[in-house]
């Protein structure tokens, strides 16, 4: 451990050790994730979005002219959400998404992003692309590669 490096004992000063090493680790990814989150979210606020509805607008975006239905939306978020509904309501309110009912199966509501979401996403591109190397600057690339692999190991193993 570097000078500057604490362990997750220190961080929490937490004076007993963790039940098991695998405690630790899903503590220490809850706390990584919350340090990382905070960081995003700080860079987004003075868009006056949340990180959920930066998600949302990326989703949109990528769905281009034809939208999306409200359901693949709520699958595709990274963050899973139960109240999409009320997520989409206030990028709606914000005028940043629209919405209609689908005209051949009225149960399902498609979404569009609007150039005003497209306006917040491209003011924020730049940022957000050059946030992530910076955020992973303490690993080398190889090292970036295995923890991708790992997190993909832990979610596969979650299914």
């Amino acid at each position: 451990m570097t000078a500057k490096q604490k362990s997750l004992l220190e961080e929490l000063r937490q004076s007993k050790p963790f039940e098991s090493p695998a405690q630790e680790a899903i503590l220490a990814l809850y706390r990584t994730s919350d340090v990382l989150q905070r960081q995003f979210n700080q860079l987004i606020e003075p868009y006056g979005i949340s990180g959920q509805q930066y998600n949302v607008l990326r989703i949109l975006r990528g769905a281009g002219a034809d939208g999306t239905p409200t359901l693949d939306i709520a699958e595709r978020m990274v963050e899973q959400t139960p109240g999409i509904t009320r997520l989409l309501d206030r990028l709606e309110a914000k005028h940043l998404v629209r919405r209609r009912r689908c005209p051949e199966d009225r149960r399902q509501v498609l979404c569009w992003i609007t150039d005003a979401g497209l306006e917040v996403l491209a003011k924020l591109d730049k940022p957000v692309s050059a946030m992530g190397p910076h955020l992973l600057r303490s690993l080398s690339k190889e090292e970036v590669h295995q923890l991708i692999e790992m997190l993909e190991r832990l979610r596969a193993g979650l299914s």
